[in-house]
């Protein structure tokens, strides 16, 4: 069984990456801030008392359902208020980029120059994009073994999936991402 704090220590660990997923896939920072504090939720309520190791997978599939809860639920909204979407204003008061917390949480200890800083935040901006352009499929099994580092039998078991379309989709999204990534001026 997990004690509080081991479940508060696998939630913080996890939160940055969970809410990165959940953006590539819905693409509206707002709601995937809902998607990952839901799922944080979920996994507290009802897998509390499950060993610390079952933490990182159980978490991934409750996400994943919890994402698909959402695009079923916009389906329906989507449906019903089609129409009542001309009368909403864009509202761009408020970019949150992620990326940019992160490298600011960071704390680096080097200091960089001002022009080195700007050619690293292009960089990520460029892999932010490619990312987010990779197919659904693609991008979930990219960020589930890279940026969780799940193994492939367990990014199976979240994705719902045989673990050779695990690698499959693994290897496009690299193959894709590269490409993209040198036809853009950038090596790895």
């Amino acid at each position: 069984m997990a004690t509080d704090k081991e479940l508060s220590d696998f939630l913080k660990s996890v939160e940055k990456r969970a809410f990165k997923r959940t953006a590539y896939t819905v693409r509206d920072d707002d709601s995937a801030l809902d998607i990952v504090q839901d799922a944080m939720i979920r996994l507290a309520e009802k897998y509390a008392d499950r060993p610390p190791a079952e933490l990182p997978l159980l978490f991934q599939r409750i996400l994943s359902n919890a994402t698909m809860d959402w695009f079923r639920r916009q389906k329906v909204r989507n449906a019903v208020v089609h129409n009542l979407s001309d009368f909403e204003s864009a509202d761009d008061d408020g970019d949150f980029d992620l990326l940019e917390m992160l490298e600011s949480a960071e704390g680096s200890v080097a200091q960089e120059s001002a022009a080195d800083s700007v050619a690293r935040a292009q960089i990520l901006l460029r892999i932010d994009t490619e990312v987010a352009q990779l197919p659904t499929r693609q991008r979930e099994a990219f960020l589930l073994r890279y940026w969780e580092e799940l193994d492939v039998a367990e990014t199976a078991a979240v994705m719902g999936c045989s673990e050779g379309s695990v690698k499959t989709h693994c290897s496009r999204a690299v193959h894709a991402l590269a490409k993209a990534l040198r036809a853009k001026g950038i090596s790895l």
